[in-house]
């Protein structure tokens, strides 16, 4: 058993990866903004008591001091995972939005564990795929992406649009998280999680279908009957399913090996067209549904062939991670989505 510090814990990956936590019998404190999201949290496990999960209120993460109490524990924190970090596009000002809590949360926090919780000897981060990708290179068709490959975005690139500084703001705070390890020289050591499109089904307490997360919208768009006339451009077309994303992140706090390494944690290819197919074949009662004839969200021309490749062999090998099929995790979010209303 390891004593956790499980950062942004109502979050959609941090919801699973406190579940993967609590069944590996690991025990948790994890940190939420208000008093309500801790006992909306706490009403899902009622079997645990307070010595097996724990809440810490942190108001706003990207204040400095922001985690100076909550890495302090009796007993002592072993390890920190820490997820906690905005993922969205209702952006007014991307530095105070996006880069700002995205950079001062990692480093913040890491700063607090070297100040106050030198107990700590393993720190797990959420990154993103958004921290691998070249964006200027398009579908790179050639290009195998991995751990290797670094988002070269400056900080002007950072402001052209919201996604732009959502990308930027990923990379920009892995960077200052490996510097810190570099430069500080602390007793613990770090991996970062590399996640691309997130999907699969919702467990956190999701007060209505209008507050999902970023990632899931496309499914819910598809059957709420939003792509009927037109289905959107895809993107980037690399997913991977969430409890997936959640396994990932425990087994890089347990595994001795995965220390000081970074992991692309990706299960394959998807287009935004066999998303609607999906739902169509399982959830036919949808009203609005696109048709295989309906137009957009395929891959480019030339399919997966002209496209970039992915490496994920490290996260398989290192962390044992068995990656989900696409179907099963799109089927697995409508149902988590229907009871909520959908």
């Amino acid at each position: 058993m390891t004593r956790v510090l499980l950062t942004g814990g109502s979050g959609f990956i941090a919801a699973h990866t406190l579940d993967v936590l609590l069944k590996h019998g690991h025990s948790v404190v994890t940190t939420v903004r208000t008093q309500e999201k801790a006992d909306k949290i706490k009403a899902a496990y009622p079997n645990y008591g307070k010595d097996k999960l724990d809440f810490a209120i942190v108001p706003d993460i990207a204040v400095p001091t922001a985690f100076d109490q909550a890495v302090v524990s009796d007993p002592p924190f072993e390890a920190v995972l820490h997820t906690a970090s905005p993922f969205h596009f209702n952006v007014t000002d991307i530095q105070k939005d996006l880069l700002d809590p995205a950079v001062i949360g990692t480093t913040g926090i890491l700063r607090s564990i070297k100040r106050s919780a030198p107990s700590v000897k393993r720190v797990v981060i959420t990154s993103s795929f958004a921290a691998i990708i070249e964006p200027s290179k398009g579908f790179w068709p050639g290009h195998t992406y991995s751990e290797k490959d670094w988002n070269p975005m400056t900080k002007k690139d950072a402001e052209e649009s919201p996604m732009a500084g959502y990308r930027a703001s990923k990379t920009f705070a892995e960077k200052a998280a490996w510097e810190f390890v570099e430069k500080e020289e602390p007793n613990f050591s770090i991996s970062t999680i590399n996640p691309p499109m997130v999907y699969g089904p919702i467990i956190h307490n999701l007060e209505s279908l209008e507050n999902m997360n970023t990632s899931n919208q496309r499914i819910l768009s598809a059957a709420q009957g939003k792509w009927k006339d037109e289905i959107p451009n895809t993107g980037v077309h690399f997913w991977v399913d969430v409890r997936d994303v959640a396994e990932a992140h425990v087994a890089a706090m347990e595994k001795p090996e995965a220390a000081g390494k970074r992991f692309f944690t990706v299960a394959g290819y998807f287009s935004n067209k066999e998303i609607a197919q999906i739902v169509k074949k399982h959830f036919p009662q949808y009203k609005d549904l696109p048709s295989d004839s309906t137009p957009g969200g395929d891959y480019p021309e030339g399919g997966k062939d002209a496209m970039y490749k992915f490496d994920n062999s490290r996260s398989r090998e290192i962390l044992g991670v068995k990656y989900r099929n696409f179907e099963d995790s799109v089927v697995d979010s409508i149902k988590s989505f229907q009871k909520v209303g959908l």
